[in-house]
């Protein structure tokens, strides 16, 4: 008989950690090297905690204005870029009973699929709503959203009921703020090591096959 796993919840961050991309700097290299440039910079600060998200999402976005059709181009490369050994190691969690939750401040509609192939429910992939008129051209987003503030990932958490223990996993200063309502934070190196995270994280893990093996067996 299989031990239990050590971890009953594991959150995971998108961008950068599920994914080998940050979406919205990806959106923004569709609008030339210029756009580009200014969006990766705002992004790389956002996440290493010189500015607080909040102040640049929305800056952001009305600067790419993505319509309908960049979104679904997102959503083919998030999946394109999965993180190796994602996929095998999701199963693994689910085959053991894991509930695996999704927590991003990207754009749920091109994260949906992603969660899809994964075999994670609607119901836990959280991230910010994008909005299209009738003719599929940007239209703004949820600025309810907690998720489009550094703080947001935390808030999302208080208000999920979840089974304990819980493992969150993300690669940015947006997702330390999980370790103070998680009972372990794991900063993701995979694809960005960031020092401002490593710092205040409780294990550091390389690869998704590493994840699996500290949820299912300590």
């Amino acid at each position: 008989m299989r031990p239990a796993p050590k971890y009953s919840t594991v959150i995971l961050d998108v961008d950068s950690t599920v994914s080998g991309i940050e979406g919205i700097d990806w959106l923004a290299e569709r609008r030339g090297p210029a756009v580009a440039a200014r969006i990766a910079s705002l992004t790389d600060d956002a996440m290493r905690g010189v500015i607080p998200l909040e102040s640049v999402y929305g800056a952001r976005l009305a600067e790419i204005k993505p319509v309908r059709a960049d979104i679904d181009a997102l959503s083919r490369v998030y999946i394109a870029k999965l993180a190796p050994g994602c996929f095998d190691a999701v199963k693994l969690l689910h085959d053991a009973g894991v509930r695996v939750i999704l927590i991003s401040g990207g754009l749920r509609q091109a994260i949906e699929p992603v969660a899809r192939l994964l075999g994670i429910a609607a119901g836990d992939v959280n991230a910010v709503d994008i909005r299209f008129d009738a003719d599929g051209n940007y239209a703004g987003f949820d600025q309810t959203s907690p998720l489009a503030t550094s703080s947001g990932k935390r808030t999302v958490i208080e208000g999920l009921t979840l089974t304990e223990p819980v493992l969150a996993m993300g690669d940015g200063a947006t997702d330390v703020v999980m370790r103070e309502v998680v009972d372990c934070f794991a900063a993701f190196v995979g694809f960005a090591r960031r020092e401002n995270v490593v710092a205040k994280a409780d294990v550091v893990v390389e690869s998704f096959a590493e994840l699996a093996e500290i949820v299912l067996r300590g």
